[in-house]
């Protein structure tokens, strides 16, 4: 059965997370999205826990349920040098166990923990209890992987699951580095609120036996992810080498030469593009053979917000987005499957914006610095320059 799963999110009880991400919200807003599986977060967190166990039915082999909405235990935990990995968690006893026995200071304060253990440490530690492991947002420069160490395998001394891209990253980025030739790529949406341009903004489509612990991690043996949809990767807020400031793109050459820092005071970061470039063994993406398309598309609110230039939660981008899911029933339908002459009966304007991106011909003001980039429907608006030594 082909089935959509977003794996890594995160509940009230995480930094800077909604208090509306509590189960009783995600499982409608999920099914709303067209999603059939989704990770729990913070899996470690005990009240977050004792919260899952009352609010859900049991429905064995590490799937609990609410509302025809099921979930799998996941979690995220920031590591030695600020490294996040995402834990995937066979059932609540384990997880519980697993929580009592990682070293943390704040797992009783913080959805997502902070452990002094390092990349190698925390897989054996899940892979003695029957976990999946991999880093999260491989790439991005505050808390990915690649952003302190030049190989996967200097970080975790074996072989973790998967690897997760992230908002700035897609299959052609990832597949011009050799050592991820083997490797399920995750594209999972990190959401902090439980509306549908979070949840599921990024999802695998993934063939299973039946929705349990089981199959999921026998999927990811066989690696059966069919496949990843997500963002256009230079929407990602750190696509681009740029200021966290200011937002102004930078040439990564004149970032260093200037040491990180920006003529408006701030400080540069570095994008995933670019150091995606340094580690690279090929210019081209080389995909293996059981690697699968990589579909790009965005949350239907943001495309209805683009193209009328009007806020997200909005009354009015809302109105559009209900009128088109009472219509087509679920977002993913809708950005995917749906034909775009039954969209266009609904709404002419975002059919266009639609079919844009189904024919890949969509323009994007790119992201960086920690601000997200933007699609151009209008064609009189520039895009800004990249900084270079000659404007910077």
């Amino acid at each position: 059965m082909l089935v959509n799963a977003d794996f890594h999110i995160h509940s009230c009880f995480s930094m800077a997370s909604s208090k509306d991400m509590v189960i009783r919200n995600m499982a409608p807003k999920s099914k709303l999205k067209g999603l059939q599986l989704l990770g729990t977060g913070d899996a470690f967190h005990p009240k977050w826990l004792d919260i899952i166990e009352e609010s859900t039915d049991y429905l064995g082999d590490g799937i609990y349920s609410f509302d025809g909405m099921d979930f799998v235990l996941t979690t995220e935990v920031e590591a030695k040098h600020r490294i996040h990995h995402v834990i995937i968690i066979p059932d609540m006893d384990i997880a519980r166990e697993l929580s009592s026995k990682l070293p943390s200071s704040n797992k009783s304060s913080d959805g997502r923990p902070k452990t002094r253990l390092g990349g190698a440490e925390l897989l054996e530690l899940a892979h003695d209890h029957d976990c999946l492991i991999g880093p999260a947002h491989a790439f991005t420069p505050w808390t990915g992987m690649y952003k302190s160490y030049d190989s996967i395998y200097d970080c975790y001394d074996a072989k973790p699951d998967f690897v997760e891209l992230g908002l700035s990253a897609d299959t052609d980025m990832a597949d011009t580095i050799r050592e991820l030739k083997d490797f399920v790529f995750l594209s999972n949406s990190d959401a902090h609120s439980p509306w549908p341009h979070r949840l599921g903004r990024e999802f695998n489509q993934i063939e299973l036996e039946d929705i349990s612990y089981s199959s999921i991690k026998k999927a990811f043996k066989h690696r059966d992810v069919k496949a990843n949809y997500g963002l256009v990767p230079n929407l990602g807020k750190y696509h681009m080498t740029a200021c966290t400031k200011c937002h102004k793109l930078i040439d990564p050459e004149v970032a260093r030469e200037n040491k990180m820092k920006c003529s408006c005071g701030g400080t540069i970061k570095k994008g995933v593009d670019y150091r995606i470039s340094e580690i690279a063994d090929s210019t081209d993406p080389v995909h293996p053979e059981f690697r699968p398309d990589y579909v790009h598309l965005m949350p239907l609110a943001e495309i209805i917000s683009a193209v009328y230039g009007k806020g997200v939660t909005t009354k009015y981008v809302q109105g559009i987005w209900q009128k088109l899911i009472d219509n087509f029933k679920t977002e993913i339908d809708v950005l995917i499957n749906v034909s775009l002459d039954d969209i266009k009966r609904v709404d002419h304007e975002v059919s266009h914006a639609i079919e844009s991106f189904r024919n890949n011909t969509i323009d994007v003001v790119p992201g960086g610095g920690g601000q997200y980039g933007h699609i151009l429907f209008k064609k009189e608006i520039k895009k800004p320059k990249v900084v270079t030594l000659d404007n910077f």
